[in-house]
C-alpha cells in the first residue's frame, strides 16, 4: 500500500484520479500469480505500464521477450582503423575468454582464417570475425577505435549482455 500512496503523493493533481483508479488495478495484477494482466477499460497508459511494470508476472514476461540482435555492428572509426592497418583478406577477430578484472575479458587479433563456425560482420570493405561461442557474449554490441593520449585501442562499447565492464573496457561480467 506505501507504493501505492507514494505514487499518489508524487502525481500531479490532474493525473491524481488516474493514479487512484491504479491501486485497484495493482491489487488485481499481483492478486493472481500466473494470469496474464488484463488492463481494466478505464485504465490510462501511464497507469497501465506502472501497474504492467511492477507486477510480477508482467516482469517475468517481459524478461522472456527481451532479445538481441545477432549482429556485430562496427562504428565509423573502427571502420577508418581497420580499413588503414589491415591487408586484403585479414579480419579482426574478436574472441571472449574467461578472466580480467570482471569474469570475462575481450581479445583482439588479426586474422586471415575464417574457421567453419565463424560469424563475419563486414561493412565498407572490412570485417570481424567472431566465433559463435564469443557470439553468444558480444551480439548485439558495437565495436569502436578509441585514440587518446595514453592509448590507442579497440573497444567493445554498448554490449547488451554485459552486467558491469573493468574502467579499462577490455573485461567484462554478464548478466545472469
Amino acid at each position: 500500500m506505501s507504493l501505492v500512496r507514494c505514487v499518489m503523493l508524487s502525481a500531479t493533481r490532474t493525473k491524481a484520479w488516474s493514479v487512484g483508479r491504479a491501486s485497484s488495478a495493482l491489487l488485481y495484477a499481483s492478486g493472481a500469480p500466473g494470469k496474464a494482466l488484463v488492463r481494466p477499460p478505464q485504465m490510462s497508459p501511464m497507469v497501465s505500464a506502472f501497474s504492467a511494470k511492477y507486477s510480477s508476472t508482467s516482469a517475468q514476461q517481459q524478461q522472456a521477450q527481451v532479445t538481441y540482435d545477432d549482429t556485430v555492428k562496427l562504428s565509423e572509426s573502427c571502420v577508418k582503423r581497420m580499413g588503414e592497418i589491415m591487408d586484403k583478406g585479414e579480419y579482426l577477430r574478436i574472441t571472449v575468454e574467461g578472466g580480467g578484472c570482471s569474469g570475462f575479458q575481450y581479445k583482439f587479433s588479426v586474422d586471415n582464417i575464417r574457421n567453419d563456425d565463424d560469424r563475419v560482420f563486414e561493412q565498407d570493405g572490412v570485417g570481424v570475425i567472431v566465433d559463435q561461442e564469443s557470439l553468444e557474449f558480444v551480439k548485439g554490441s558495437t565495436v569502436d577505435f578509441c585514440q587518446e593520449l595514453i592509448r590507442s585501442a579497440f573497444l567493445v562499447q554498448k554490449n547488451p549482455q554485459a552486467d558491469h565492464g573493468c574502467s579499462c573496457g577490455s573485461s567484462f561480467s554478464i548478466k545472469v
